[in-house]
């Protein structure tokens, strides 16, 4: 419960708030148990070669991605928490049947139905979260799903370490059926989340409901767009602990491969820990969401002009080697911290509720190209020079900071500052929200409605959207 300036009480809590954190803790169960060995792993338990399992998993995964329009279109007809429930089903049967895909051919197909799955499941998790919490409500559970998500990957991994050195290969099978037994619970669990009832201004109400009209008006909203290139760059970023940091540490500065585990420990370690301690930090202080997400690009910019100075140095201890490395990526950890729920929940606002589902499918599309794209682009440009992929990460995470601080004065104000929820009404209408501050000198975006039999009327939205 908290205070507005005028000393009204609203209450941001979540109905049932512990559901979205322990089912994202049980996700993370399952998927830690296969993420960190992921060729090994399908190669165990497929018996194909590993070039072809690498290949099938690339392809499967790029084709993966054009199920994010599909599945963001049915959040907006059937719901999130109902496409949910379809999506870990797929991957329940996925994981399930891959120990008996052994041919190339049924390897290809359970590996793409299930791809199509995992892209498209963080798109229905963000519109879930705006579905059940309005306000800062929004910004507390992204912060503690992210944080509980992270916990889970690293008790999976340890789970799947532990039961492969008892079991032998065959523990690659049973980490594969944990993983779909883990992702069956977790459907489970989502059946307490009930929506809160949405709140639409007048021009939000004249939003189309005919089929395709959503992605035009996502491809009309010039402010989401910049948002969502902004995420593109850092989402890079985001690859550079996974893909790049271990080449760079191995065959640039010629360090011990056990550094890299030790990194992404610490950086689960940190994650799970201090995320939702950092979250409410930030939420206290009124940041700006744009300015909180900019922040965290800075920090990611700051760690890699490190990793620069660092490649430039070259420190020959392994004592003085690790020491650097941990600062760094304790750096770029906080900067993850802060970054992470401001940029997730920018992106879940400043989306109109009837198209939420479209809106957020295709923000989520720059986290699966950046994943797509960062693995030859790193391994490209080290090719030229160990600092040179690091230099260039320094570029995007300033250019994303800066169109963020740019675009904000064209976003919903409600987007741009974490608002407490509305306080219901007895009759179960939410009362209005606050007052927002209003952004500088703001500047509304023009929307297109889509009339029945008729052309693009453009319609000026109303300041505040929820």
């Amino acid at each position: 419960m908290k205070r507005t300036n005028s000393g009204s009480r609203v209450d941001d809590r979540v109905p049932h708030e512990w559901v979205l954190p322990v089912t994202a803790a049980v996700n993370g169960v399952g998927t830690g148990m296969y993420v960190p060995f992921t060729l090994v792993f399908f190669h165990a338990v497929t018996g194909l070669s590993f070039t072809l399992v690498g290949a099938v998993l690339t392809a499967t995964g790029l084709a993966g991605i054009a199920a994010l329009p599909l599945a963001g279109t049915a959040v907006d007809r059937y719901g999130a928490k109902r496409v949910q429930y379809v999506l870990n089903g797929v991957r329940v049967a996925g994981f399930a049947l891959y120990p008996f895909a052994h041919s190339l051919a049924a390897f290809a197909a359970v590996a793409l139905v299930t791809a199509a799955a995992d892209r498209a499941f963080p798109a229905a998790q963000q519109s879930l979260i705006g579905e059940v919490a309005r306000g800062t409500g929004r910004d507390r559970l992204q912060a503690s799903t992210r944080a509980l998500q992270n916990a889970g990957n690293g008790a999976g991994a340890l789970l799947a370490t532990l039961v492969i050195s008892l079991a032998g290969s065959a523990g690659y099978t049973w980490a594969a059926w944990g993983n779909a037994l883990s992702f069956a619970l977790a459907a489970l669990l989502l059946r307490p989340l009930r929506p809160v009832p949405p709140t639409r201004t007048a021009a939000e109400a004249l939003a189309p409901r005919r089929a395709g009209a959503g992605y035009r008006l996502v491809l009309a909203d010039r402010p989401f767009l910049v948002v969502t290139g902004a995420n593109f760059l850092n989402a890079l970023s985001y690859s550079a602990l996974s893909v790049l940091f271990p080449l760079f540490l191995v065959e640039w500065l010629h360090g011990p491969a056990v550094l890299t585990g030790a990194a992404f420990t610490l950086n689960t370690v940190l994650c799970a820990v201090a995320g939702v301690g950092v979250g409410a930090r930030v939420r206290r202080t009124g940041a700006r969401r744009t300015r909180a997400a900019a922040l965290g690009g800075g920090l990611f910019a700051a760690a890699f002009a490190a990793q620069i100075v660092l490649g430039t140095v070259r420190p020959a201890s392994a004592t003085v080697l690790g020491g650097a490395l941990v600062a760094v990526v304790v750096l770029y950890t906080v900067g993850e911290l802060i970054h992470s729920p401001a940029s997730q929940v920018l992106a879940v606002e400043a989306a109109p509720e009837e198209v939420r589902g479209r809106y957020l499918a295709a923000y989520q599309m720059s986290w699966s190209l950046a994943k797509a794209v960062a693995p030859s682009l790193f391994t490209a440009l080290l090719a030229l020079d160990g600092r040179a992929p690091w230099a260039v990460l320094v570029v995007t995470s300033a250019v994303a900071a800066a169109l963020l601080i740019r675009t904000e004065d064209r976003l919903p104000a409600a987007a741009v500052r974490p608002l407490p929820a509305p306080t219901p009404h007895r009759g179960g209408t939410p009362a209005p929200a606050p007052a927002p501050a209003p952004a500088p000198a703001p500047v509304p975006a023009a929307v297109p409605v889509l009339a029945a039999g008729s052309a693009p009327v453009v319609v000026q939205p109303e300041r505040t959207r929820s």
